[in-house]
């Protein structure tokens, strides 16, 4: 949909096929459209063109068109950025973020469409290698397994963030690729409903990832990822496959740690094969025992509390999930209702952070710890493993409790040392 009311604009463009593609180009843009806006996007109509798309599925798209500033990750000359930290994944607590409330709720849903789609789920699952759960798991988190509308019109999101936002070169390839969409009839106009990062659909593609994995699963000859809940599943099923999903292997096992356990090493790079962190003294939660297929696997630690709360050892099949959405919350929410979906129990370990620094104060540590030579990765305000890490390290350097988790009385004293 544009800046117009719908039924204005299905009027006008009614008007506009009757009249000619000539009068389509004569319609004066809105007073209040942004000239430059309107120039980039008339800039990109010769690679619409080379994808296939016609003046008029273009001019249908983008006439009246404005750019939505509300969005995050947008760069604004003479504005605060707007960062993609905006997201839950990284401003909520685990406790928040995984709420057992939303669970539970979820898990149950998820339970009556297993047996629903049950025949479905089995075809995908023997093509794919990918259990149901899991994908019932990320269709429930998505958009609640259907029922949560997509907020924004996706061809405006793409096109402002491709005009505007952190990662242009990407986005103006996934707005052409919308544009295609709409050619080729996949979906209307009207119902292409998006995130703010311009995903669709019932388990969430970007237009890129519709040409690479959306899957006609259910025989119709359309790949419908909107209203198709055959293609939907299947097509996130080989997503997760073209990732690299491990046939027949977990995503990850909560674990107890053992006592005085080093929150440092809890990152990527610090890997051993399973068998050998249970040797070290990491038991399974909830008495869980672990397939003799995985026990050569390369598992890291998650921490995702830094020493307090629930641990993890994360299996390949993790960063496969990490891969469908980049944040660890993420992965631990359809990780976890996977499991509900067919095990009512819970965390074994019980969440304890209340509060989360904000994402400024985040990357003000990110700063200082990349100062110190302790921190190498992005600086983007999310304390994400390696965060924690650097965090710890930093702790340990200066002789504080050691616990790897993003705190105020922590930042204080990066800001005191700072100003000696």
């Amino acid at each position: 949909m544009s800046a117009f009311p719908a039924r204005l604009a299905r009027r006008q463009f009614a008007v506009v096929c009757a009249a000619g593609l000539a009068l389509l180009f004569a319609i004066p843009a809105p007073a209040h459209a942004d000239p430059a806006f309107q120039k980039w996007l008339e800039g990109t109509w010769p690679q619409a063109q080379k994808l296939g798309v016609s003046r008029a599925t273009f001019s249908a798209a983008t006439h009246g068109l404005t750019p939505d500033l509300s969005l995050p990750d947008l760069v604004i000359p003479g504005k605060p950025d707007r960062p993609s930290g905006a997201q839950a994944e990284f401003v909520q607590t685990p406790a928040a973020y995984v709420s057992e409330t939303t669970i539970s709720r979820l898990a149950e849903r998820g339970k009556q469409l297993a047996a629903d789609h049950r025949a479905t789920l089995a075809r995908i699952e023997k093509q794919f290698g990918v259990p149901p759960n899991v994908i019932l798991a990320i269709w429930g988190r998505e958009t609640a397994y259907g029922g949560y509308r997509l907020p924004h019109n996706a061809v405006r999101v793409l096109a402002t963030q491709a005009y505007t936002g952190r990662r242009k070169d990407m986005f103006r390839e996934e707005f052409l690729l919308a544009l295609k969409i709409l050619q080729e009839g996949h979906i209307k106009l009207a119902d292409m409903r998006s995130s703010w990062a311009g995903a669709m659909g019932l388990t969430q593609f970007l237009p890129s990832e519709f040409y690479k994995y959306a899957v006609d699963f259910d025989g119709d000859g359309r790949r419908d990822i909107w209203t198709s809940v055959p293609d939907a599943l299947a097509s996130a099923a080989q997503q997760l496959a073209g990732k690299g999903w491990q046939r027949g292997s977990r995503w990850a096992y909560e674990v107890r740690v053992p006592k005085g356990v080093d929150c440092t090493i809890a990152e990527p790079t610090v890997t051993l094969p399973l068998e050998e962190w249970l040797r070290r003294g990491y038991v399974l939660a909830h008495g869980r025992r672990v397939s003799p297929n995985e026990l050569q696997t390369p598992a890291s630690l998650l921490l995702p509390e830094g020493a307090s709360g629930p641990a993890f050892l994360t299996l390949p099949n993790y960063y496969v999930i990490k891969a469908y959405n980049f944040s660890d919350l993420y992965v631990l929410f359809v990780g976890h209702l996977s499991e509900r979906i067919g095990d009512p129990r819970g965390f074994e370990t019980r969440w304890s952070k209340t509060g989360q620094l904000r994402s400024a104060d985040v990357e003000k540590m990110q700063q200082v710890l990349t100062q110190r030579g302790l921190y190498k990765d992005k600086i983007d305000g999310k304390a994400g493993m390696q965060t924690r890490s650097a965090l710890g390290a930093y702790q340990k350097a200066n002789r504080l409790t050691v616990d790897c988790w993003p705190s105020a009385p922590v930042l204080e004293h990066m800001q005191r040392g700072a100003r000696n």
